[in-house]
């Protein structure tokens, strides 16, 4: 312990040992000590001689160390320690942050030692197992200085280390729960881990993504604040994308898991875009450079147009369109942005449909497209900005013959705003077209090339614009104006390179004149044209003139392969002999090879996207090299053609292109047929499928007629029920039953009864009316007023009795007799008067009681005969439906017959068994209409 103790500063006696003698001291500490303290206090010593000793460390203590944290894993302390060790051996990190700038040499010296230690290390692979082991720990000193260490491995010796932890059972999947760890020093540095061990391996990038890390990345980034986070989300982003770049696999996975949809959020910046941070800057670049991952023109066209049309449907391309035209975005940024919507609309109908309707929020509103062309002219705008413009406008015109008809028709004479109050993309392109400004000479003319690229009808339509050169001279072609700029180029002061602004006039018009006989036509009838071309490749120039001669070149050449021989004087074999004249066919073939042979030409065919350093260097397009291609073989075998090999090209040319027409004419009858073919099947699809809804539906018909019929017999037995009951009751209706007879009987009673009623009524009116006169009469005396009275009522049929009782009693000589006789007569009157009452109450009671009977009888008979027109009704209409039904499938079944006829004709197998089945279904019908008869 007193020689640990001198190691860690204490003092000591004698001379103190060189820090190689203490190292040898401490590894021989670790290797023969017994006690874990004493082997935890010398590896605790290395580890502070370590950064300063690095060489003498790495070399005596590493095998050391490495069986520490094989032995010693019980102790976390310990295996901290040793981690730290070899970390400060193998890592250059802290290193180059010692040295100056000027050790290059020391620098590059560092490296290697890093690099030796590194391969010392893991030319055992148990030691990468083992660390991968350790990585699992939970505990803290352990963890992080393992995934420090293996990430430093990683950086020396990468392909390796992949490698073995690629075999390494479960060894990736170990490393994705670093992400997962609750203490973000931990989890940051899985991050940067995983950055280095998915550097160019698609194999562990697969395994990785397949792991879930998109998710927990994209969770990552959501709580750090998006683009707002800090270097933590910048970290998540080049992991991305290491994991989506060049994989197709990976990018697929990416769209299919809707991960680009939670993109959107990364690019809601707010109105306020003032002082931006370095960190959001850079955050918000690299978000952008992963949207062009996945939309990258080198992708699959499959995936890129997936990724394009699933950005546009989640609002990503309206985002990226807002931050286009908002103010106070910083210039890198919105460069970015350019190019970044850009190649989201490259290609893709919908999308480039959607950006020319964008418009910037100006007063009068200008569109997105016009706003940016007036950037790309402006030589005041920064140099990566007016490429990038270029960019968007050649990628909003790329296979999209509805956009370059639109900027085309900004040009022509009928569309052009005679107010002047707009300015129109095709002002703006004319305007660069003829500045004085080269580099917007340039980029005029390879944004008017792409509006005509592979688009002959508009090259026609172009020859019609007009220009006004100056006040009082009539009008010239734009097509004559572009070649004369060409030719008094030298003559014209400007501003940057004249060679850029000849080639990019030259570019444009090889691009128009090729594979458009009428604007060669158009280019020929001008007779200084072709005298200039000649003058110009026959002139031996310097260097930089040599690329506009090669163009020239490839011009004339066009100007004879094209050439229909409409004009006399500039027929293909005449331009031939011109240029074996003035040039030579030798020297025209070599001039011709100027354009590929050139440096910057290789540059631009590599990729669409403009990429150049400097303006100068600005000379292709990306598009123009594909024609150069295309056009550079074949014109020079035109050159060597005779007349009569040009004669018999001629023919066969019209011979091809009658066999084109034949085989084009097979083609569409093909088609033709193939369509008529696909519609019959469609119809015989649509027709089963209409038979098998006619079957369900007759099968629901003939299940309603039954429900019908079971009702119509249960009302049949529920009407017999109640004609029983009527008939219980003493009545002699039956339902069904009640005969018309039985009914006027009836009223005929009803009748005779109301007779009775109104003779007894008279008789009781004649009764009262005597009843008051026999009270006037009771105080006269004499038996002739009585008897006059008796004679009144004699004629009264139920009072014959009374009228006998009178005569026959004696006449009273004394009023006395006379009122006691008036008494008893007024008494026995009104005892019959009560009786007649009484006899028509109870006739009119019974009277009563037969009406209410009779009525009841009538309304039971209406119901019941409502109910049987009813159901009468609805069996009629089932049968109706269920007839028409029949006649619609014995329709369908003679359409069915026809179409197996016609397609049997054409050759397509058809089965037996669908006739046995209609058949079947024919039986089934008339099964159908014979229980309806029954």
């Amino acid at each position: 312990m007193s020689f640990l103790w001198g190691v860690m500063g204490g003092p000591s006696a004698g001379p103190q040992p060189s820090g190689a003698e203490t190292i040898q001291k401490l590894c021989d500490r670790v290797a023969s000590s017994t006690l874990l303290d004493d082997r935890r206090d010398a590896v605790r010593a290395l580890k502070s001689l370590s950064k300063k000793y690095r060489l003498e460390v790495g070399t005596q203590a590493m095998e050391h160390l490495i069986h520490v944290l094989q032995t010693d894993r019980s102790d976390s302390e310990i295996i901290g320690y040793a981690l730290d060790t070899l970390y400060n051996v193998i890592s250059n990190d802290l290193e180059e942050e010692e040295q100056d700038d000027s050790e290059e040499e020391n620098l590059t010296k560092v490296d290697d030692l890093g690099s030796q230690f590194t391969e010392i290390f893991i030319k055992q692979h148990e030691n990468v197992t083992l660390l991968l082991t350790l990585v699992e720990e939970f505990d803290f000193h352990v963890r992080w200085p393992g995934v420090k260490l293996l990430t430093s491995l990683l950086k020396q010796q990468g392909p390796q280390v992949q490698q073995i932890i690629l075999v390494s059972p479960m060894g990736v999947s170990r490393l994705m729960d670093l992400l997962a760890d609750s203490r973000e020093v931990i989890r940051n540095d899985g991050v940067l881990l995983l950055q280095q061990l998915t550097k160019s391996n698609a194999a562990i990038q697969k395994i990785v993504a397949f792991e879930n890390a998109f998710e927990r990345l994209l969770d990552i980034i959501t709580e750090e604040g998006n683009s707002d986070g800090g270097i933590v989300v910048e970290d998540c982003l080049l992991l991305l994308q290491n994991l989506l770049k060049n994989n197709n696999s990976n990018q697929n996975f990416f769209k299919e898991g809707s991960y680009i949809q939670r993109m959107k959020p990364w690019f809601e910046v707010g109105d306020d875009n003032c002082g931006w941070s370095a960190q959001k800057v850079t955050n918000l670049h690299l978000m952008l450079q992963l949207v062009r991952v996945l939309v990258s023109p080198t992708n699959p066209p499959g995936a890129t147009s997936s990724c394009q049309k699933a950005m546009f449907h989640c609002g990503l391309l309206q985002q990226l369109c807002t931050i286009l035209m908002a103010t106070g975005v910083p210039a890198d940024i919105l460069t970015e942005t350019i190019n970044t919507v850009s190649e989201v609309i490259r290609g893709c109908q919908m999308n480039q449909d959607y950006f020319a309707s964008v418009n910037a929020p100006s007063n009068p509103p200008r569109p997105a497209i016009v706003v940016l062309l007036m950037s790309m002219v402006n030589e005041r705008q920064p140099f990566v900005l007016r490429c990038a413009v270029l960019y968007c406008f050649q990628c909003f015109l790329y296979k999209n013959q509805k956009g370059q008809g639109e900027i085309v028709s900004t040009l022509l004479p009928s569309t052009i705003d005679a107010t002047g109050n707009s300015v129109s993309a095709g002002q703006l392109l004319c305007g660069g077209l003829f500045s004085t400004d080269s580099l917007s000479n340039w980029c005029a003319a390879v944004a008017l090339a792409h509006a005509l690229q592979e688009n002959a009808t508009l090259k026609e339509q172009l020859l019609r614009v007009q220009l006004a050169t100056s006040i009082g001279n009539p009008p010239v072609s734009l097509l004559q104006q572009c070649t004369n700029i060409l030719s008094q180029g030298d003559k014209i002061d400007r501003r940057g390179s004249k060679v850029q602004t000849r080639v990019g006039l030259l570019m444009l018009l090889c691009t128009w004149l090729s594979n458009c006989s009428i604007a060669v036509t158009h280019f020929l009838h001008n007779p200084a044209n072709i005298p200039f071309l000649t003058g110009q490749i026959a002139e031996n120039l310097g260097e930089e003139e040599q690329l506009v001669q090669g163009l020239c070149a490839l011009l004339l050449g066009i100007s004879i392969y094209y050439n229909d021989n409409s004009l006399e004087n500039y027929r293909k074999e005449k331009l031939k002999q011109l240029i074996e004249k003035r040039i030579g066919r030798e020297n025209f073939i070599e001039k011709l090879g100027f354009i590929s042979k050139h440096e910057l030409y290789s540059r631009a065919a590599q990729k669409p996207q403009p990429g150049f350093s400097s303006p100068e260097h600005m000379m292709f397009d990306h598009e123009f090299t594909k024609l150069v291609k295309e056009l550079e073989g074949v014109i020079s075998k035109a050159i060597y053609k005779s007349s009569e090999e040009d004669k018999k090209e001629e023919e066969v040319k019209k011979t091809l292109e009658q066999h084109d027409n034949i085989v084009t004419q097979y083609k569409k009858v093909i088609r033709e047929q193939d369509q008529e073919l696909e519609e019959l099947k469609q119809r015989i699809t649509t027709l089963m499928s209409q038979n098998e809804q006619l079957q369900a539906t007759v099968t629901q018909q003939v299940s309603q007629i039954q429900q019908h019929k079971d009702q119509y017999n249960l009302l049949k037995v529920q009407l017999g029920k109640d004609t029983q009951h009527h008939n219980s009751h003493g009545d002699t209706f039956q339902m069904n039953g009640i005969q018309t007879e039985e009914v006027s009987k009836l009223k005929e009673e009803l009748e005779e009864w109301k007779n009775k009623h109104e003779l007894l009524q008279g008789q009781i009116r004649e009764k009262d009316f005597l009843i008051e006169k026999l009270k006037s009469s009771q105080l006269e005396i004499g038996t002739t007023e009585l008897s006059s009275q008796n004679s009144r009522s004699g004629g009264l049929e139920h009072n014959n009795e009374l009228q006998k009782n009178t005569t026959a009693d004696p006449v009273l000589g004394d009023s006395g007799a006379i009122v006691a006789k008036s008494s008893e007569l007024e008494g026995q009157l009104e005892q019959q008067i009560k009786e007649l009452k009484s006899e028509v109450k109870a006739l009119c009671e019974e009277k009563e009681s037969l009406k209410q009977h009779l009525d009841s009888s009538s309304s039971t008979v209406a119901i019941l005969q409502d109910e049987k027109i009813k159901l009468q009704q609805e069996v009629a209409e089932s049968k109706k439906e269920q007839d028409d039904l029949l006649v619609l499938l014995a329709d369908q079944d003679q359409k069915l017959s026809a179409l197996k006829i016609k397609l049997k004709d054409l050759g397509v197998p058809v089965e037996d068994e669908d006739d046995i089945e209609s058949g079947d279904q024919g039986d089934e019908d008339e099964d159908v209409e014979e229980e309806e008869q029954d």
